[in-house]
């Protein structure tokens, strides 16, 4: 098992160094690692544990980036942009489920998988297509925000469902009233308690003790999450939340990033591990429809909310395009299903990433065949005589 733990981790440093050298998600390449060593590593718990770490620990550093304050503007600026991506990328892909035969709980989770965009690579692409600067980039970053705080709570409402053998109006109010409980109490104990948690961070010179204290509050609130029938995710993300608003915040990210590194390619891996394609593609040709839905719904997200936040449209379809692409959110979403559902869910997410990366480096060039620059018309001086 030792054995076999380190070579995983030699794997996942080679498939790293790879993604860099041929340009390519490095979160596809871990996925694939995991679909080659499924007879291997299945039901491996020690590596399903440390996957759970992992992703725990990502969305508490998101939650770091968002104060109660912030949260408050980003909602203020983008909301009917983004209410149009849950209704076009989760609410219409629900109906396309619905209409080849599924149930409205597997339709919901399909739902949840084709929503968000994945953060880690559009911000990669960005970075790496020196793209930061553009007029577009603004709207996109606002976008990613709201699906990240959206997302957290589809997950949740996943996980309550799937919990019980049946789900009334009435077990859906009280998983709404868990949710913005586990909320209030994040925020309460912000103002409170953790007010001045930087001092105590000053106080604590070994770095040992340091990364004890974090990861305890990341994980521990994610204990708590699961423990009220709602998302590990959620928990997590309420976590960075209460110490959002602390001073010099990159203290606490550069000892938690570390361990998230070390943790979160492991949940990759492990996803990877979970999807079985001895048979086939179950309903290939609803992925198909899938995959092309999910990326003209995005384009419709750049295009008309580009416009509703006020950029032109060259520079809202060029938005749109580069949205397109799938990853972490629906890794956590796709994790929680099972039988063909999951199977559908990594086929479609592998897809949707490297289309999404190819529509992101083409977006310049497609916006500008679709939106030429207008040429400026010389005109004809005529000298006086």
């Amino acid at each position: 098992m030792l054995l076999g733990a380190g070579l995983v981790l030699l794997g996942i440093f080679y498939l790293g160094f790879l993604s860099l050298k041929i340009n390519f998600p490095s979160v596809i390449l871990y996925i694939l690692f995991g679909i080659v060593l499924v007879d291997l590593l299945y039901h491996n718990e020690i590596l399903h544990f440390a996957s759970e770490i992992g992703i725990v620990l990502l969305f508490f550093l998101l939650g770091l980036e968002f104060s109660v304050s912030r949260l408050g503007k980003i909602a203020k600026k983008v909301w009917s942009s983004g209410l149009l991506d849950v209704f076009l990328s989760l609410g219409v892909s629900m109906l396309i489920a619905v209409a080849f035969g599924m149930d409205l709980f597997s339709a919901f989770v399909i739902g949840g998988i084709a929503y968000a965009t994945s953060s880690s690579i559009t911000a990669k692409l960005l970075d790496d297509k020196s793209r930061m600067a553009n007029t577009e980039t603004e709207f996109m970053l606002a976008i990613l925000i709201f699906e990240d705080l959206v997302a957290p709570i589809v997950v949740a409402i996943i996980i309550g469902i799937s919990s019980g053998e049946s789900f009334a109006v009435s077990d859906f109010s009280m998983l709404i009233a868990k949710i913005v409980g586990l909320g209030a109490l994040a925020i309460i104990l912000g103002k409170t308690v953790f007010k001045h948690f930087d001092k105590l961070l000053d106080k604590i010179d070994d770095e040992d003790f340091k990364i004890a204290l974090l990861v305890g509050l990341a994980v521990s609130f994610g204990g708590l999450a699961i423990f009220l029938g709602l998302s590990e995710v959620l928990g997590a993300f309420l976590a960075g939340m209460m110490l959002a608003d602390i001073r010099k915040i990159e203290r606490v990210e550069q000892t938690v990033a570390p361990i998230k590194d070390l943790m979160l390619p492991l949940f990759f891996v492990y996803f990877g591990t979970t999807i079985q394609l001895g048979n086939g593609v179950p309903m290939a040709v609803f992925v198909i429809v899938l995959l092309v839905w999910s990326i003209i719904a995005k384009v419709l997200v750049g295009v008309i909310g580009g416009r509703w936040y006020g950029l032109s449209k060259k520079v809202s379809l060029r938005a749109g395009l580069s949205l397109c692409a799938r990853g972490e959110f629906s890794v956590v979403i796709a994790s929680i299903a099972t039988g063909p559902i999951k199977i559908i869910g990594g086929i479609y997410i592998i897809v949707a990433a490297f289309i999404g990366m190819v529509l992101f480096d083409q977006a310049p060039k497609i916006a500008n065949r679709i939106y030429p620059a207008k040429k400026k018309s010389k005109k004809d001086l005529k000298l006086p005589s």
